[in-house]
């Protein structure tokens, strides 16, 4: 987890004020991690820092919320009715369009006292020596640092997204698909179709929507470690997609179909002048079929088959390699 910068920018734009409320320490068992937020402004709220009366009371309490900064503590037993047993600090901020303008670099660190005033910029406070040398270490190992809460401060390495999911077609599978995998922090998404048409009227944050009158034109601008769902309304248009991508490179690529258009593309790829091993780098069918034919299950089973714990092994072994 990080310092989600856009989306918080982008709830600001929307809705003004914003508090953001973040678990900056935890003592004992918690319904989620250091660094784990959400943003919580008049009327409604996003993200989740594990749900319950926690996160209920939270809510609440960053509504009324006056003060910039305010650090609170929760013990998670029988007073919230959670069975957690543990204990966590929270972090709640106010942010609005000037306070952001002080949210730059990778790393976020900022004082967290009751007494840091929302006009005191955050450069002229004094950094812990223990706070300089964790921010030091990164900068020297380019390795983010955990979110963490020393010595008043509240350490936060800005988010980026580490996967790259383009989704080729926004028919009704990949829509569904968009809904499931859009709200997951890790992912940035680029979907493509043949027109503006094709998609819905409100994209999801962190999705990148791209109407194409020739999509299959678009794979050369895709980063070689990108992931690949084709899914598009057009058999012909799946088979240019995959042409294109044995052509260029990928780290995964998914096509939705059955048994027997896989065994069809196999033969007009190969065809097209691709070895057997270069053709089976494409995983066709996707998803669980065991889970139907309906869009939001075949969403779900190829959500799972990107996510499970297998598949993350297999990207560390690609990024190591």
């Amino acid at each position: 987890m990080g310092f989600d910068r856009e989306a918080l920018r982008e709830a600001v734009k929307t809705h003004g004020k914003v508090v953001r409320v973040v678990i900056a320490g935890i003592k004992g068992s918690s319904p989620r991690e250091v660094g784990a937020s959400m943003l919580v402004w008049k009327d409604e709220q996003s993200g989740t820092i594990g749900g319950g009366t926690l996160e209920y009371q939270a809510a609440e309490a960053a509504r009324r919320q006056s003060k910039p900064s305010r650090l609170s503590q929760h013990a998670l037993g029988p007073d919230l009715g959670q069975c957690c047993g543990g204990a966590v600090s929270l972090l709640s901020e106010i942010y609005d369009s000037a306070s952001l303008t002080h949210i730059e670099g990778t790393v976020v660190a900022r004082p967290v006292t009751q007494e840091c005033e929302k006009d005191d910029p955050l450069d002229t406070q004094v950094q812990p020596m223990a706070v300089k040398r964790v921010l030091a270490r990164s900068r020297a190992q380019g390795v983010a640092p955990e979110p963490q809460l020393i010595e008043g401060w509240m350490i936060e390495p800005i988010h980026e997204p580490t996967r790259n999911i383009w989704i080729w077609g926004a028919g009704h599978v990949g829509r569904s698909l968009v809904d499931v995998l859009s709200p997951l922090p890790d992912l940035a998404i680029t979907w493509v179709d043949t027109g503006p048409e094709r998609f819905p009227s409100s994209i999801p944050s962190g999705v990148t929507a791209v109407p194409a009158a020739k999509p299959a034109e678009l794979v050369r601008h895709a980063p070689p470690e990108a992931e690949h769902l084709v899914l598009t309304y057009s058999h012909n248009l799946d088979l240019e997609l995959c042409n294109r991508l044995l052509l260029h490179d990928f780290r995964f690529a998914g096509l939705i179909g059955s048994a027997t258009k896989w065994a069809r593309f196999r033969s007009r790829l190969a065809a097209l002048g691709h070895l057997p091993a270069r053709i089976g780098r494409i995983t066709c069918p996707i998803g669980d079929p065991d889970l139907g034919k309906h869009p939001q299950m075949i969403a779900v089973g190829v959500a799972a088959q990107l996510l499970r714990p297998a598949r993350q092994n297999e990207l560390k072994k690609d990024l190591s390699a």
